[in-house]
């Protein structure tokens, strides 16, 4: 792993201190510091969460647990993962799309650009949905799962 944007004292903007040489010059620099440098309390960011979060947060395993406990084949598991992840994508551009149009700072130009934009990515989302979907059916088919294994894929699938 690199590290980006590591500061050396020379890059971070702060001055460097100067070197004391001496232990005369040592002392006084403590002296001033002990003087200067009170600690002060600063209060911290508080967190409050509703009900609903504490109970999704108390979810083990996350949001796709459900998908993980089901017992289906890995490959189903996984393709049940991606059709919520973009599902949730395009549940995020329409917000997104409705912020737009609410947003009356924007000009009409900037409205209209961003929303096009916004509908190209929904218009590939629902690509990748289609292929999601038509995957999961393939696979489905192939792996010849049993009447249950069947209704749990279709409950996993109407679950946000």
């Amino acid at each position: 792993m690199t590290a980006i944007g590591t500061l050396s004292p020379g890059s971070s903007g702060i001055a460097a201190s100067p070197e004391v040489t001496g232990p005369d010059a040592a002392i006084d620099r403590d002296d001033a510091l002990s003087n200067t440098a009170t600690p002060t309390l600063v209060e911290g960011v508080k967190v409050s969460l509703s009900g609903a979060a504490i109970a999704k947060s108390a979810a083990v395993g996350g949001e796709n647990s459900d998908i993980d406990n089901s017992g289906l084949p890995e490959n189903i598991q996984q393709l049940l993962k991606m059709i919520r992840k973009i599902q949730k994508e395009i549940i995020e551009k329409k917000a997104r799309m409705a912020a737009v149009m609410s947003d009356r700072t924007l000009s009409n130009e900037e409205k209209i650009n961003k929303l096009a934009a916004l509908r190209g990515a929904i218009a590939a989302l629902n690509s990748g949905l289609i292929t999601a979907n038509l995957a999961l059916s393939k696979v489905m088919n192939q792996s010849a799962l049993n009447p249950d294994q069947n209704l749990k894929v279709g409950s996993l699938l109407t679950k946000p």
